[in-house]
C-alpha cells in the first residue's frame, strides 16, 4: 500500500523546490553566463553541471540494465520493481540532461549540429548516438509496461535492446573518459568495465530506496512479492556490487598512491581529503557490512541507510574522477600551479539541487499516474 500522504508532501517539495533552484540558476546564467561556473582557462573544463549529469545519466542506464534483466530472467513477481525502475531511469535521465543543456549553453544546436557532423572516429559522437537510441527505446518499454497487468509479448524484446543501449552509453561513457591519454587519472582500458558496474550499483540503490520511500519505509505496507524480492536474493546481489565497485576503487587508489607516472600524484591529494574516506569507509564498506549480516540484510532500516549511502559515495566518487582527473594541469609552465583548485560556484550547486527536484517530481508523479507497485498477487 502506497503511503500517500508521504509522495504528496515528496511531490509538493520538489515542485517548489525545483521553481526556486530553476528561478536562480536561469538569473545567473542569464545575468553572468558561463562565468557563473568556475571552470579554469588552465584546463579544468568539465566542472560540477558535467559531475551531476554524468551521474544521473549513468544511474538512469543502471537503472534500465536492472530493469531489462529482471524483465528478461525474472517472473511477474517483479513487475513492481521494473516498472518502478524504467520510471526512475525516465526521471533520472530528465534530471541530468536538463543539466547538460543549461551547461551547454546553446542546446538546440547540438541537438542537430553533433548527429550530423558524423565524427565517427571520435567516442563522444558514438556516446550521443546511443543515447538517442538509449532514449528511443526506454520510451518504448515504458510504453509497452505503463498500464498495470500481464507484460505484453513485444516488452522482451524491447527489453533486450533496452538492456543493449543502456551497456552502449554507459561503456561508451567509460570510453571516453578511459582513451584521454593525455589525463592520465582517467586514462585506463578498465574504465569501460568499471563504469558498467558502477551504473549497476547505482541502479541497485536506487531501486531499493525509492521501492521503500513508496512504501512509508515499510515493509509491511508493500505487497507480498515485492517484500520477497526485497528480502530474497536483491540485498545478496547489492552486497555483491558493493563488494566488486569496492575493489575497483581500492585497486584505482592503490595503484595510484603508489605510482610515479605524471598525473597520478591526484590520489595523493584525494586521499587526504574527508570527502574519499567517507566516500570509502561510509559509502562503501559500511554498506557492504549491513548486507553481509544475515539479521540485518533483510531489515528495512538496514536497506534503505544502505542505498543513501552508496548513493551519496557513487556521486562523490563521480566528483573526485571527473574534477580530480584534470586537477593536473596539460601543460605546465611556470605559471602553472603544480594542482589546480575547484569548488563548485552557487551556480552550479543550485544546478545539482534543481537536477534532484526535478527527478523526485517526475518520479512521484508517475508513481501515482501509473501504479507503480502494482503486482499481479498469487
Amino acid at each position: 500500500m502506497i503511503n500517500t500522504s508521504k509522495s504528496n508532501l515528496v511531490f509538493v517539495v520538489a515542485i517548489i523546490g525545483l521553481i526556486v533552484t530553476a528561478a536562480l540558476v536561469l538569473f545567473n546564467l542569464a545575468s553572468q553566463g558561463h562565468a557563473a561556473f568556475n571552470g579554469s582557462n588552465l584546463g579544468l573544463h568539465w566542472t560540477f553541471p558535467i559531475v551531476v549529469y554524468d551521474y544521473f545519466l549513468l544511474t538512469s542506464t543502471g537503472l534500465a540494465m536492472i530493469a531489462s534483466l529482471m524483465l528478461i530472467f525474472g517472473g511477474a513477481h517483479c513487475q513492481p520493481l521494473v516498472r518502478r525502475c524504467l520510471w526512475l531511469a525516465v526521471a533520472g535521465l530528465v534530471g541530468g540532461v536538463s543539466v547538460l543543456a543549461l551547461e551547454l549553453g546553446y542546446p538546440v544546436r547540438a541537438i542537430w549540429a553533433i548527429p550530423t557532423s558524423f565524427a565517427v572516429t571520435s567516442p563522444l559522437w558514438w556516446k550521443v548516438m546511443f543515447v538517442i537510441a538509449y532514449v528511443v527505446v526506454l520510451l518504448i518499454t515504458v510504453n509497452l509496461l505503463r498500464k498495470p497487468g500481464e507484460w505484453p509479448a513485444a516488452a522482451r524484446t524491447s527489453a533486450i535492446l533496452l538492456l543493449l543501449a543502456a551497456l552502449g552509453v554507459t561503456g561508451i561513457a567509460g570510453v571516453v573518459y578511459g582513451s584521454m591519454t593525455m589525463r592520465p587519472f582517467w586514462s585506463s582500458g578498465d574504465v569501460p568495465v568499471a563504469f558498467i558496474f558502477e551504473s549497476l550499483l547505482g541502479g541497485l540503490a536506487f531501486a531499493i530506496f525509492f521501492s521503500y520511500l513508496a512504501h512509508g519505509f515499510s515493509q509491511e505496507r508493500m505487497s507480498a512479492p515485492l517484500r520477497d524480492v526485497l528480502t530474497g536474493m536483491l540485498p545478496k546481489v547489492f552486497a555483491l556490487a558493493i563488494f566488486v565497485h569496492l575493489m575497483f576503487v581500492g585497486a584505482r587508489a592503490l595503484i595510484g598512491l603508489y605510482s610515479n607516472a605524471e598525473g597520478l600524484q591526484v590520489w595523493q591529494y584525494l586521499a587526504g581529503t574527508s570527502l574519499f574516506h567517507i566516500e570509502l569507509w561510509a559509502g562503501l564498506v559500511l554498506p557492504l557490512l549491513l548486507m553481509l549480516s544475515p539479521g540485518l540484510r533483510s531489515n528495512a532500516g538496514s536497506q534503505t541507510l544502505a542505498a543513501l549511502l552508496v548513493m551519496i559515495s557513487l556521486f562523490i566518487a563521480r566528483y573526485d574522477y571527473i574534477i580530480g582527473g584534470q586537477l593536473v594541469p596539460m601543460f605546465k609552465g611556470a605559471w602553472a600551479p603544480e594542482l589546480l583548485s575547484y569548488a563548485p560556484s552557487f551556480t552550479e550547486w543550485m544546478l545539482l539541487l534543481m537536477a534532484i527536484f526535478l527527478a523526485n517530481a517526475i518520479y512521484v508523479w508517475g508513481e501515482k499516474k501509473f501504479d507503480l507497485s502494482w503486482c499481479k498477487q498469487a
